[in-house]
């Protein structure tokens, strides 16, 4: 039987559909494109946002169009935070929470033998463990590896909380295997992902600071071997902390630190843990240790109360910290989250214009860090071709086109 799979969302949502799909073809599916016809297609949902939500039920959509004998799966966050299972499109004939992900093949195999509808969605707040899934290969230069799952900040807009639970870390040594079986399979870069790494450990008595040692060790038997690390909770950035980024030469200078907001108020409505002056103060150690370091970030425009006073800040905080590159979103109200019961809810055409504000002004500061670097030399892992050039990226993320035939 043919199986395929779309993906939306974050980094661990493609490392869970790389799993899932490994696990199918092991179960002996044959995994085809999504836009071929198959016997079953597996959406791996995002409910990060409502534009997420109408994402995921469009493509569900779609596969129940392509082929309407297939068995449609609506897989992952879209479904575990559903109020109900009704609110999923009525193609779906095997719905599943993050939890049951790694079940994928059982599930597949009892849902075809019933060809009714199938709810598999757990109580993902109970969820205390780790989940097992793992990947051998990617299909990229660049592979991701999740060493954690869950979140325990509550923040005020975010429903991810209550769709991928609290805090869950891969142990040490599992993280250690998987990692050393990628290098050894070609990957020269790996980048560490879940979905609050800063909080890695702290249920299993570990913690990040722990891990990138053990890695980077693994790293050195591979010459020009890279560790990138996903978002980054900018309180995680201590003195000691980066003092073990310097122990950790695989460890690429790229930090993507969570902002949010470039005001204070703002920061405190939103639940964030810390202000404008502890971010600072993150920035100016990494740079410190690594003068050449791209400090990316991701910023939320138009939240609930949000007056254009406390907008102007975050303009001019774009330009004090000089981001490297910035995901600009607009505030996106998710039904169950303090924030959208919040008064100040601003109307979807002045979010949007704060957002695009917001971009051209981050742009100009990307364009800013990037004639910095201008004359550098720089070690370039070249990824695919485009046109007459090859296309990579330095250790810290900076695309480079170098015009080439081989």
């Amino acid at each position: 039987m043919k199986a395929a799979f779309y993906t939306l969302g974050c980094k661990v949502n493609q490392y869970e559909t790389e799993a899932m799909a490994e696990r199918l073809a092991a179960d002996g599916f044959e995994i085809v494109p999504f836009e071929e016809q198959a016997d079953v297609y597996i959406v791996n949902t995002c409910t990060v946002t409502a534009v997420s939500d109408k994402k995921s039920r469009q493509l569900l959509h779609r596969a129940g169009r392509r082929n309407p004998d297939a068995l449609i799966v609506a897989a992952g966050c879209y479904p575990q935070a559903a109020k109900h299972a009704d609110a999923l499109p009525p193609e779906c004939d095997l719905i599943i929470g993050n939890a049951e992900k790694e079940r994928l093949p059982e599930l597949i195999r009892a849902a075809l033998g019933q060809r009714a509808r199938t709810v598999a969605v757990s109580d993902i707040g109970a969820c205390r463990a780790h989940d097992a899934m793992r990947i051998s290969h990617g299909d990229r230069t660049r592979v991701h590896l999740k060493i954690q799952d869950g979140c325990n900040h509550f923040c005020s807009y975010c429903i991810i909380p209550y769709a991928r639970g609290r805090v869950r870390s891969k142990p040490v040594e599992a993280v250690r295997t998987e990692f050393a079986g990628l290098l050894r399979a070609g990957y020269p870069e790996i980048v560490l992902t879940g979905i609050e790494i800063a909080s890695y450990g702290a249920d299993i008595g570990s913690s990040l600071s722990e891990l990138l040692p053990v890695l980077d060790a693994e790293a050195a038997a591979f010459p020009g071997a890279r560790i990138r690390l996903g978002s980054l909770e900018p309180r995680l950035i201590t003195p000691e902390f980066v003092a073990v980024l310097l122990r950790c030469p695989s460890v690429c200078p790229h930090f993507h630190l969570s902002l949010q907001s470039g005001c204070d108020r703002i920061l405190k409505r939103m639940n964030r843990k810390y202000d404008t002056a502890r971010y600072l103060e993150s920035v100016r150690l990494l740079r410190e240790a690594f003068p050449l370091c791209a400090v990316t970030t991701d910023i939320i425009a138009g939240f609930p109360g949000e007056t254009e006073e406390d907008f102007a800040e975050t303009l001019a905080f774009v330009e004090t910290v000089g981001f490297a590159r910035v995901h600009v979103f607009p505030y996106s109200r998710r039904e169950g989250t303090p924030a959208a019961r919040m008064p100040g809810q601003l109307t979807a055409a002045e979010k949007q214009r704060r957002a695009q504000a917001l971009i051209a002004r981050c742009e100009e500061v990307r364009l800013q860090f990037l004639r910095h670097l201008s004359g550098q030399q720089m070690e370039v892992l070249l990824e695919q071709r485009e046109g007459p050039f090859m296309m990579g990226h330095t250790a810290n993320y900076t695309p480079v086109y170098l015009e080439s035939s081989e």
